[in-house]
């Protein structure tokens, strides 16, 4: 068989495993709790906290990033039965597919969270040197502006940055997927971006070091 079977079979993998929303799988388990309907209306970790408490954000979180950081191992796997060389593209193509699950999960009607966490976990198998300095950027951001959104977006465009100062190789691969990835989050994060630029955007209080004495809103 021809290692295109390999990467089609290692993408659907990935794409189910993305599909398996810890936000969702901790709700089941919990009474069927479903945090899209409370909050944001997302199925990510920063809705669970918010509504949920710090308890069940952290498992939810665990799963997400677990599932990024799995699907990209299983990219490394020799599937049985396949003869033919690992593509050289399959951990990419299988980053992207596990992230997509997750925003779009078709065993919760593709309705899914942002992709953060998720990207976490990929970004820790493909590029871990990496990974602390974009995590620097987002906790950086949120300190500074108090929105979690945009530390997300900001921390994802940061890594382009990081893989060509750092040379992280293979490059190309890594930019591309990197490229891909910033502006997937752009486009996941859209209402946000709106909430902002209208001033309606909750704020992470508690990180959040220029707040006011006495915040009116929080989140």
């Amino acid at each position: 068989m021809v290692s295109i079977v390999d990467l089609f079979l290692k993408i659907l993998i990935a794409y189910f495993l993305g599909s398996l929303l810890g936000s969702l799988i901790i709700g089941k388990l919990k009474g069927g709790v479903d945090i899209r309907q409370q909050g944001s209306g997302n199925a990510g970790g920063t809705n669970a906290l918010r509504t949920q408490g710090w308890q069940f954000a952290l498992w939810v979180m665990m799963i997400d990033i677990g599932k990024g950081w799995l699907a990209v191992f299983i990219a490394t796997l020799q599937l049985p039965g396949i003869v033919q060389p690992i593509n050289e593209w399959t951990a990419v193509a299988c980053a992207m597919a596990v992230i997509a699950g997750h925003v779009f999960p078709v065993w919760f009607g593709f309705r899914g969270g942002k992709g953060a966490a998720t990207l976490v976990g990929v970004v820790a198998g493909l590029a871990p040197t990496v990974l602390p300095y974009a995590l620097g950027v987002w906790l950086l951001v949120l300190m500074v502006f108090g929105f979690v959104g945009l530390a997300t977006m900001l921390s994802m465009l940061s890594l382009n940055f990081w893989i060509v100062y750092f040379h992280v190789m293979p490059q190309f691969r890594l930019l591309v997927f990197s490229t891909a990835m910033t502006v997937f989050v752009i486009y996941t994060h859209r209402t946000n971006i709106a909430r902002m630029r209208v001033g309606k955007e909750n704020r992470a209080n508690r990180l959040w070091l220029f707040r006011p004495r006495n915040p009116k809103t929080t989140s």
